[in-house]
């Protein structure tokens, strides 16, 4: 389906408007309102750090918990620093010399490097090893090529925000968000790979400003001010790019997500102050959407083409973060009539109605195939959906957001599958769930307890293992679950245990 283009007086009601999910307030951007402000740990300029609530930023990142513990990883890898001294320095002295940077950003950027090497060798303990992997990470980027002009601001910046925060900050727990006084830029700890610039949880705050209203805009075109410096060129455009290993990924690399929050923003700011030249900066970000990965995050399909939240990844098919990004494309094309937009939209927006159902279990959501949401995923997955339908008026958007927002209130559902058990031998009381709960059982014969526990279960079929029972007869069995949610359900039934 074509977006509308109508004028930018009508697009800006259109993007001015609120969308209400599960009783949050959410804008265009699926961001919660203030009262869900995050926490984070703000660095002043004194190197005093100091928890606040951040009213802006409250949306998950982009990059949820990996599977491998980068911890570990740090521990078997011996960081170069001699040898990312010398990769790093070169590639700096190259770039110098073919006239690709200015003398003053080759020793401001030698000067930030050399500050960091020093800093690591008095550093002990996480501080060091988080330091180190900054480097490391820096070192990888320029041992293979791609220590480019454009990516100097990010990188560096990250080594000089990593080098002030491990030798002057607490130490942080995973997943941890922080901030530097001056500065609206988001952070993140990933242990093992030190801080990175969080360019959702970035880019994201600017569509809460954005429907704040004027009062706010200036934060905005601060905001963007320190954003719009680091977007690298990549896939003959702009991209803002993740600099750090994830979960099998390389950097540098980048995400639809991200990407689409971007251009979000961009066109927000471009209604705001009626300026332009921010629909042009977005423009240039479209690129990798047409590029296949590593490069960008398309993945030509049957029915069009999916987005992919991790450029190196082009199996995984995150729903929430490939419906961000057709908002992203939705509202860029709508305000500006950009024909390229439109097209990207359509396609993807033909993949997603295809492939939408298989992410409704008929209880709860699913974050990828097989892998069913957490609370907040879910939530905002609502609010995502509840925006298309708002947009583009399709029953697919509209009756699944319906079905997910049903499913906060909707108790488990659970129905019992083992009926007898043979005495004096260990067995497994098979039951089914209907979505993530914690399931509990409670085993009783004669008024005297059997069993009594419980366990986090997925959706679909399970089990408890069951000790040898020594007396045969009939036994009560309660099962309950409660969910993410806290909805609350339980049935009864009876085991018969006998001797075959």
């Amino acid at each position: 389906m074509r977006p509308p283009r109508p004028s930018l007086s009508r697009a800006s009601t259109v993007i001015g408007c609120l969308v209400a999910v599960a009783g949050t307030w959410y804008g265009l951007g699926g961001y919660p309102a203030v009262a869900r402000a995050a926490r984070v740990v703000v660095l002043g300029h004194d190197g005093h750090a100091t928890p606040r609530s951040d009213p802006f930023l409250a949306r998950p990142s982009v990059t949820p918990a990996p599977s491998v513990s980068f911890g570990a990883r740090v521990a078997r890898v011996n960081p170069r620093v001699g040898t990312a001294e010398r990769g790093v320095r070169s590639e700096l002295a190259r770039l110098d010399r073919v006239g690709a940077i200015s003398i003053a950003a080759y020793r401001r950027y030698l000067g930030s490097f050399s500050a960091a090497l020093n800093a690591v060798k008095r550093l002990r303990g996480a501080r060091s090893e988080e330091l180190e992997a900054v480097i490391e990470n820096l070192h990888g980027i320029a041992a293979a090529g791609m220590l480019t002009p454009s990516r100097l601001p990010a990188l560096f910046l990250t080594l000089d925000r990593n080098r002030r925060w491990w030798t002057t900050g607490p130490l942080l727990s995973s997943g941890q968000r922080v901030e530097f006084a001056g500065s609206q830029l988001v952070w993140e700890y990933y242990p093992g790979q030190g801080l990175e610039l969080q360019v959702l949880g970035s880019f994201g705050p600017v569509d809460s400003m954005y429907q704040g209203g004027p009062k706010y805009y200036p934060r905005i075109r601060e905001l963007l001010g320190e954003l719009i410096p680091l977007a690298a060129h990549r896939g003959g455009g702009l991209a803002w790019e993740y600099y750090f290993n994830f979960d099998g990924g390389v950097p540098p690399w980048t995400s639809a997500m991200s990407q689409g929050t971007a251009i979000q923003a961009l066109t927000e700011a471009s209604e705001a102050f009626h300026d332009m030249s921010y629909l042009g900066l977005a423009r240039r970000a479209l690129p990798i959407f047409h590029d296949r990965p590593p490069s960008g995050v398309s993945v030509m399909t049957p029915h069009g083409t999916r987005f992919l939240l991790y450029s190196f990844a082009p199996g995984a098919a995150v729903i929430n973060g490939f419906l961000q990004a057709l908002i992203g494309l939705y509202d860029y094309a709508k305000v500006s009539g950009d024909a390229d937009a439109t097209g990207l939209f359509e396609s993807g927006d033909a993949e997603a109605r295809a492939e939408l159902p298989s992410f409704d279990t008929g209880a709860w959501s699913l974050y990828q195939p097989g892998q069913e949401d957490t609370l907040d995923y879910h939530t905002l997955v609502t609010g995502f959906l509840q925006q298309l339908c708002s947009r583009t008026h399709e029953q697919i958007y509209c009756t699944t957001a319906a079905h997910f927002e049903a499913y906060l209130k909707t108790p488990p559902a659970l129905g019992l599958l083992t009926h007898r058990l043979r005495v004096g031998s260990a067995a497994v009381m098979r039951f089914r769930v209907s979505k993530i709960s914690r399931v509990g059982i409670t085993l009783t014969r004669g008024g005297r307890t059997a069993l009594l526990t419980s366990a986090d279960f997925g959706y679909g079929v399970n089990g408890f293992t069951i000790p040898a029972l020594t007396r045969t007869g009939r036994y009560a069995i309660r099962l309950d679950a409660t969910d993410l949610a806290g909805n609350y359900n339980q049935i009864t039934g009876t085991i018969q245990v006998s001797r075959s």
